[in-house]
């Protein structure tokens, strides 16, 4: 809920929330305010035409939007652990967003500055996924279910994302949709039909009617919706940890097959 949200490190281009001294933060809050201030300066220096002529700036412009909303599990045991992880520069990888098990929201970085959260990944034609997404952890070991608290302050968090930036609905994924075959992340127990019945993803129809085409190629349906196909089986285990949820195979059976037809037909 609302009330849950504990904005931890909050700065940059638009807002700098600075930490009472009584904080542990306040170290690594003071250096994020002085990265933001020197990203401040990068973008508002007058560049340098290439040509030798003068810069003429144009007065229609404004900040680059987050596209999609990335949702991970930590595979930490505990938010403390993650936040220390986020926050020394020996790890390189960070966040937006920590939620916790109690459902405590940690803000880590303002939605408009680019973290370090997707890797080497791939969604559609976008393989630059950390400079167009908003990252998201969810304080969980890998293994265990997501508890209602945790779900319910996503949920917000979601709902004010899709409000801000104008998320489309199906740019809600995981990072094991963009990373098949590297990342397992959210969970087999991620409750994406939940998700995808607030508007946050899209799901397949409860009651499948399709016929499955014969000339239908489910490679071709899983590069539609915007897995990477480079190697199908770990593309095909991607789809099922989100959408199947049960055994993961990497091979189609014919309901699975159903259900990625029911679902290519919504991505076209």
């Amino acid at each position: 809920m609302i009330s849950k949200i504990h904005l931890l490190m909050l700065a940059g281009v638009v807002t700098i929330v600075s930490a009472c001294s009584s904080s542990p933060y306040s170290p690594t809050n003071k250096i994020y305010k002085k990265q933001a201030k020197e990203l401040t300066k990068a973008i508002t220096k007058t560049p340098v035409n290439p040509s030798g002529q003068d810069f003429v700036g144009t007065v229609n412009f404004g900040l680059r939007k987050p596209n999609y909303v990335i949702i991970h599990h930590t595979a930490q045991n505990s938010t403390q652990q993650t936040l220390k992880t986020f926050t020394v520069p020996t790890t390189q990888v960070s966040a937006h967003y920590v939620i916790g098990r109690d459902g405590m929201v940690y803000h880590m970085l303002n939605d408009y500055l680019r973290a370090w959260h997707g890797g080497v990944a791939k969604w559609g034609n976008a393989t630059d996924i950390n400079s167009s997404s908003i990252g998201i952890e969810l304080d969980n070991n890998g293994f265990e279910p997501f508890s209602e608290s945790q779900i319910s302050s996503l949920l917000t968090v979601l709902d004010t994302l899709k409000k801000k930036h104008g998320v489309p609905t199906a740019n809600f994924i995981g990072h094991s949709d963009i990373a098949p075959g590297r990342k397992v992340d959210p969970n087999v127990t991620f409750p994406w039909k939940k998700l995808a019945e607030r508007g946050f993803g899209l799901w397949q129809d409860a009651a499948i009617t399709d016929t499955v085409p014969a000339t239908f190629n489910p490679v071709d349906g899983l590069r539609i919706i915007g897995y990477d196909v480079k190697n199908p089986v770990n593309a095909v285990k991607a789809f099922q940890l989100h959408f199947i949820q049960k055994e993961i195979t990497g091979v189609l059976n014919e309901d699975e097959k159903k259900v990625l037809f029911n679902l290519y037909k919504k991505y076209l």
